[in-house]
């Protein structure tokens, strides 16, 4: 086949990024395959850590290296994913990276990645832009994954260059620190490159790349993440993208110059602990030990009555108090969690925010109304 290879560098959400910044490079209805980690968080997956490629069944393998996602695919449990729903809603292809075997085993999962689409260069893709991270970020929190990514394309030899979006949307690094490391902006993503991901905010819990969405769509003001000690402020470089020679993204990544050479995920995290003093992956395996500790409260176990008037008076209570720290908006991820909603009763609440507070509603973010009307009158 012929067809763009890309690399969405951090997993999770940066696989919806990618398809939005290979819909601005390429077109979107040009032949594309993105290359992802299924490292989801345990907001997904309450196995801590990456999956292997063998943890999952009715992938589609090209040779032994590229394992190609299809909605067919699934996880194998209890490992969560939801790259497979994604494999369905997203024009380009997608294809998994398997970190376990260091810098070395994933540049040759690259390199036969490269083969098969016939691609002669590589786009990394990396929303936030932690790729740019040096390592002594205080909020920096998940450098890994983007930095294996860069280590593993420099061992391949390709032509290959690093796109970041949307800088500091993921709460990692702040925007103020990473504009001097960049030159101009590349391009600007618009309404037009959102449209072949708009339904997937109804799902996925992205918050970054639903971040990038708003920002491509014209929306400024403050934004409200989950887990982030500072709000996000949509200003006029959120929608930029920004592009960085991969020999530029390796004298600014400092734990991306100290996996060379790395052939598995242990020495990858040791390498981590050295620069940026710490292990992402050993701070999943905390933090699930922590949620099976308390099982009710990890995965959204509220037990309140979950009618959709109960939960709109809630949500207004929240809303309140939210919007008195300066908070424009939120994201459906930080009211889901704040607010310990179920599985259940998180559409619940959706819907009743769609239907009876439709100005409440920006997709994929929320508009935060502390002076609107009462909830009784709502409700």
């Amino acid at each position: 086949m012929t067809a763009k290879l890309l690399i969405a560098a951090g997993g999770g959400g940066d696989a919806i990024t990618t398809a939005m910044v290979h819909a601005a490079l390429h077109g979107e209805d040009a032949p594309a395959l993105v290359l992802t980690y299924a490292w989801e968080r345990l907001v997904v997956d309450p196995v801590p850590g990456p999956r292997r490629r063998t943890d999952f069944t009715g992938t589609e393998h090209v040779g032994d290296q590229v394992h190609l996602v299809t909605p067919r695919s699934a996880p194998v449990p209890p490992a969560g994913s939801l790259l497979p729903r994604l494999a369905a809603d997203l024009r380009p292809a997608l294809g998994l990276i398997d970190p376990y075997e260091g810098a070395v085993g994933l540049a040759r999962q690259i390199v036969r990645a490269a083969e098969y689409c016939g691609a002669d260069h590589v786009d990394i893709v990396d929303v936030g832009g932690d790729v740019a991270a040096d390592g002594c970020e205080p909020t920096l929190r998940s450098p890994l994954g983007d930095a294996l990514v860069v280590a593993a394309c420099r061992r391949t030899g390709l032509p290959a260059a690093v796109h970041i979006a949307g800088p500091g949307l993921d709460s990692e690094v702040p925007e103020a620190v990473l504009l001097p490391r960049l030159e101009g902006p590349e391009f600007s993503l618009t309404a037009a490159h959102t449209r072949s991901v708009g339904d997937v905010f109804a799902w996925h819990p992205s918050e970054a790349s639903a971040l990038l969405v708003a920002a491509a769509r014209g929306l400024r003001g403050v934004c409200g993440t989950r887990d982030a000690p500072d709000p996000v402020v949509l200003g006029p470089a959120s929608a930029h993208v920004y592009r960085l020679p991969l020999s530029r993204a390796l004298e600014i990544n400092r734990l991306a110059r100290a996996l060379d050479g790395t052939t598995d995920l242990a020495q990858a995290e040791e390498a981590s602990r050295s620069v940026c003093g710490f292990s992402e992956v050993a701070r999943e395996r905390e933090r699930a030990g922590r949620q099976r500790a308390t099982p009710g409260q990890a995965r959204g176990g509220h037990s309140a009555p979950q009618d959709a008037a109960t939960l709109y008076r809630r949500f207004v209570q929240w809303e309140r108090h939210t919007a008195a720290t300066g908070i424009q908006y939120a994201t459906t991820r930080r009211f889901a969690e704040e607010l310990g909603l179920s599985q259940e009763a998180l559409p619940v609440l959706r819907r009743h925010l769609e239907n009876s507070a439709p100005a409440r509603s920006v997709p994929p973010l929320w508009q935060l109304r502390p002076e609107g009307r009462s909830a009784r009158q709502e409700a």
